[in-house]
């Protein structure tokens, strides 16, 4: 699929794919004879990895390195599978950790909307 398709499937700009590409967070499977990028479904994929990481804090060399475990483990061709599985894990633990702390930022700015909320008249 081209660049525009990807865009409005996963809500990113074309500006922020191609910069993604810039980056080499993701490149484009192929192109087309006009130059254009073709993007498969695992590309598609991997932009949702990264946009799932963006929130958490993640910055993007563990972007980068992550994507790496995550194509290593999915290729099956790594003699270090005990080490990337032990990267793997503290990816998922700061993950689990930068959760539990927007959710403890959410239930203070919950907290913030329903003060305000009782200062306003019933209706």
């Amino acid at each position: 699929m081209q660049i525009g398709e990807v865009a409005e499937r996963t809500g990113l700009s074309l500006r922020t794919i191609r910069y993604y590409e810039e980056v080499g967070l993701v490149v484009p499977s192929a192109r087309s004879q006009g130059g254009f990028r073709l993007y498969t479904e695992p590309d598609v994929e991997r932009l949702g990895v990264i946009m799932r990481m963006k929130p958490l804090g993640f910055q993007l060399d563990e972007m980068r390195e992550l994507l790496g475990i995550l194509d290593a483990l999915t290729s099956g061709d790594t003699p270090d599978r005990d080490e990337q599985l032990h990267r793997l894990t503290g990816f998922w633990t700061a993950a689990e950790e930068r959760c539990q702390a927007l959710r403890t930022q959410l239930g203070i700015a919950e907290d913030f909307a329903a003060t305000l909320r009782s200062h306003l008249p019933a209706g």
